[in-house]
């Protein structure tokens, strides 16, 4: 008999965590959900409980647990909000697998309280291994806790390793849809938050969306891939594939390249997250090689999309570079969705703090990286409210 893996999914009202219970629910009765939390989308995640009947509810805003209270099922515990409950999930003693489907930092301390847990996680929050990605591997490594990435192009590369030698490694081929704007012919700085978030392959949340239009997400991607794996980022070379087919390859040094290829749904390397190191049937549609007209490759036009340059740049850097890029990021992508800034200013803004910024250039600690990170946001909305960017 099969032993049932219980399942925490945090941030199940996001598009991650939506796909990650079709998934549950497609290897159900062996998976079952354990808990869920969701940050203001209560209506939704009523829903979801009713569905999937877990023990264990969190709600992180405040005003949304308190009108999702009354709605909560008999026999389904509803945690106090706030960021200890999420914590709570993370670490759950019966929790064999959390799906960390959080947006940007909030995701770093449930992060930290899983791998301190010794669990298996499913991540779709990269922020955090943006943040402090040294400092989390370590503390990975030593509670041993497995790490598994879901954005469908680390997750490509992990199955593409398959645990080779890295040094077997000549280089990591990182793919980009391009975004939106990748041959786009007008003026940037004009373009509308509705623009922005028409992806033309995925369908995520804002901000990832709008970190995809900007080319931040892939630099995002490079910082993780050179965290989770110990590549220098010298080896990392990204290239647009506007298909989307093939999710990013590993070329070794006796010249052979192995990619991972799919249609693009991101319920592929979720599945594959949760049931490592099983691969197990899947609903998704798979490719036809004789339908698949062309499949094309570019260089990024890094002067076009500054994110993605200014990205390498503070990888390249590193020490606590890559977590201020993190914050800045967080909080200009916020304020873009708001229109207090336009599109191109986000750069621009991210540019501005990176040089004010006297960073140290050893991996910051886990409490560094908490200050460093909330100097940053700081400093960045002080610069917007002062329009010292303009």
């Amino acid at each position: 008999m099969v032993a049932m893996k219980n399942i925490v999914i945090l941030g199940s009202t996001g598009s991650i965590g939506v796909s990650a219970l079709q998934v549950i629910e497609n290897l159900s009765p062996e998976y079952r959900v354990l808990g869920l939390c969701a940050n203001s989308n209560w209506k939704l995640l009523i829903k979801q409980v009713k569905k999937f009947k877990p023990k264990y509810v969190a709600i992180y805003d405040d005003q949304a647990c308190k009108k999702a209270k009354e709605h909560i099922p008999k026999g389904v515990k509803l945690l106090p909000c706030g960021i200890e409950s999420l914590m709570r999930l993370a670490g759950h003693l019966k929790c064999d697998v959390v799906v960390n489907a959080l947006s940007g930092s909030i995701g770093f301390a449930p992060l930290l309280t899983a791998i301190r847990a010794g669990k298996t996680i499913a991540l779709a929050n990269k922020e955090p291994i943006v943040m402090a990605g040294n400092a989390l591997m370590n503390e990975a490594r030593r509670w041993n806790a497995k790490i598994i990435p879901v954005d469908s192009e680390p997750s490509a590369i992990f199955q593409c390793l398959n645990g080779a030698d890295i040094k077997q490694i000549k280089k990591i081929i990182l793919t980009a849809s391009g975004g939106p704007f990748f041959k786009y012919k007008g003026n940037l700085s004009k373009v509308t938050v509705a623009q922005a978030l028409a992806h033309p392959r995925w369908k995520m949340g804002n901000k990832i969306t709008i970190d995809s239009a900007t080319l931040m997400n892939k630099g995002f991607e490079a910082i993780e891939i050179m965290n989770l794996f110990s590549v220098p980022i010298s080896q990392i070379e990204i290239v647009i594939h506007p298909q989307s087919i093939i999710h990013s390859a590993v070329e070794f040094k006796d010249g052979s390249v192995i990619a991972q290829m799919s249609n693009p749904d991101m319920r592929i390397p979720i599945q594959y997250a949760i049931t490592y190191p099983d691969k197990k049937t899947s609903p998704v549609k798979p490719i036809s090689f004789t339908q698949i007209q062309k499949l094309e490759f570019y260089k990024p036009d890094v002067n076009k999309f500054p994110c993605l340059k200014l990205a390498l740049q503070a990888a390249k850097k590193g020490g606590s570079y890559p977590t201020v890029l993190n914050a800045v990021d967080e909080v200009c992508v916020a304020s873009f969705i708001e229109g207090k800034i336009k599109f191109t200013d986000i750069p621009k803004i991210v540019e501005k703090v990176l040089l004010l910024h006297r960073g140290q250039l050893k991996p910051p600690t886990i409490s560094q990286t908490v200050e460093i990170d909330e100097w940053a946001k700081q400093k960045t909305i002080g610069i917007i409210n002062a329009k010292m960017y303009m």
